[in-house]
């Protein structure tokens, strides 16, 4: 007697996850991906707390919201719309605006069956046991690269677009850089390869589809 086949389940998107100091390029690299191979992106630094969040963790010394901590970033969230993304192909995607501390609209992020989903954020690390254990993870990474160099780049950013007081975004530009190392090691406790921007686009070169179009996301 013949054996049935096994059940094909029906493909879905899987998920990189691209972490990294505050900097290291994280944005900039998801923003190539997806215009070359038309990959979404979900921005998990989107998922930061409210300011008058009453979880929101406090910075030791600097006296301010401490925005390094995990605990500043509503993880479940994060992973719940991503795992809806994944199931559905639609998820909703908060907007958070960093001068205000506080979350101001959403934004539809689209996928399709066989994309590959970025997920990029100063915490994406958090995410990779978990999506592992779902089958939603396709890798993890940690973006990094020369401490200065880093440090540079996200004071230039930060003072561009008005995230915070120049003093506040110079004090915790020192602090990040210094905390740097442990910031690496952490995301490579978790599960995370740390690696450079170059590298990981030719590390993913061979995970894109040819003739692949890229998809949209409509904001609300």
């Amino acid at each position: 007697m013949p054996v049935p086949p096994e059940p094909t389940l029906p493909a879905r998107p899987v998920v990189v996850l691209l972490c990294g100091p505050s900097g290291a390029g994280k944005s900039r690299l998801a923003g190539r991906l997806h215009d070359r191979h038309g990959w979404p992106v979900v921005a998990l630094d989107n998922f930061y707390r409210d300011i008058d969040d009453p979880g929101l963790p406090r910075h030791p010394t600097l006296g301010i919201a401490d925005w390094d901590d995990p605990a500043s970033w509503d993880a479940e969230g994060a992973a719940a719309a991503i795992g809806e993304l994944a199931a559905s192909g639609r998820a909703g995607i908060p907007v958070y605006d960093i001068a205000t501390s506080r979350r101001v609209g959403s934004t539809d992020v689209t996928a399709r069956p066989t994309d590959l989903l970025v997920a990029e954020g100063i915490f994406a690390a958090e995410l990779t046991g978990r999506l592992r254990r779902e089958g939603l993870l396709h890798s993890a990474w940690c973006v990094r690269d020369n401490r200065v160099l880093t440090m540079a780049r996200r004071f230039r950013r930060d003072l561009a677009e008005g995230r915070k007081p120049p003093l506040v975004l110079a004090r915790r530009g020192w602090a990040l850089m210094r905390a740097e190392p442990g910031i690496v090691a952490r995301a490579e406790a978790l599960g995370a390869r740390a690696i450079t921007q170059r590298a990981l686009a030719a590390a993913l070169e061979p995970a894109a589809p040819p003739g692949r179009r890229p998809a949209g996301s409509v904001t609300a």
